[in-house]
């Protein structure tokens, strides 16, 4: 029965996935949404603006440095968080006979 649940769940967010793709504006391709003109934009001009040479790294640093920024405080968090789950129960031990 649980199986069989998963299983219409995962149909329906597929069938649903797949309908948003069909809508999309333009044909699947080159005219896709994110093939606009700001990629243009970027090519162009962020060696004047921004002064570095590689475009990626201009785009990732200057135009979305604070996204950039974020992302980096997130995947720390959660390497962090792992880490902490992951320790070792016999450091745990030691500190807690430390106290006593």
């Amino acid at each position: 029965m649980r199986k069989s649940l998963t299983t219409l769940v995962f149909i329906v967010l597929f069938l649903i996935l797949s309908y948003n793709i069909l809508m999309m504006p333009g044909d699947i391709g080159l005219a896709a949404p994110s093939y606009n003109e700001i990629a243009y934009y970027y090519l162009d001009y962020s060696v004047t603006e921004t002064g570095a040479i590689n475009v990626i790294a201009a785009v990732l640093a200057d135009y979305r440095g604070f996204d950039t920024l974020g992302e980096t405080i997130v995947l720390f968090i959660s390497v962090v968080a792992v880490a902490s789950i992951l320790k070792p129960e016999q450091d745990v031990k030691k500190e807690e006979s430390k106290h006593e």
